[in-house]
């Protein structure tokens, strides 16, 4: 399980040192190997360990591709999915094309999602969370899903 938020740095050439805390879980889960790809909804990049994302492979490759929508969600999903390997140091080069679309400069962010991990640059890391807590506060209307957890 990843948890937490972790503000790193990535050098100039795109590389970034995994923290030790989430390092561990991708060693034993996975022997340091990962995907990283898009997310479709916001501007950051998502970071499964290699079985968490051959799980989540198959399942989009099963959806009916006939459907424009389904079709466009698998062309970037799949498309820009890239396999990473922690190396001797700990660190992971992240490909030009993954730091575009997220707007990846040196400041990072990295959030814990359980199964998986989110990558954003600070600036728009920040931005998303101020949104959020003003989206959630206590005139917000909230899902029904999120009505029925007991926390």
């Amino acid at each position: 399980m990843f948890r937490g938020v972790q503000h790193i740095n990535m050098d100039a050439k795109g590389r970034l040192a995994m923290p030790a805390r989430q390092r561990e879980p991708l060693h034993a889960e996975s022997a340091g190997r990962m995907v990283v790809t898009i997310d479709t909804q916001a501007a950051c990049l998502v970071i499964y360990p290699l079985p968490e994302w051959e799980r989540i492979e198959k399942d989009i490759q099963n959806l009916p591709a006939l459907k424009p929508a389904v079709k466009r969600f698998q062309r970037l999903m799949l498309g820009y999915a890239t396999d990473l390997e922690l190396d001797g140091n700990g660190r992971v080069l992240l490909p030009q094309p993954l730091r575009d679309h997220a707007q990846l400069d040196k400041k990072l962010v990295l959030v814990g999602q359980g199964n998986k991990l989110e990558l954003w640059s600070e600036a728009l890391w920040l931005a998303e969370r101020d949104q959020a807590l003003l989206d959630s506060g206590p005139e917000a209307e909230l899902p029904d899903e999120l009505m029925s957890l007991t926390l």
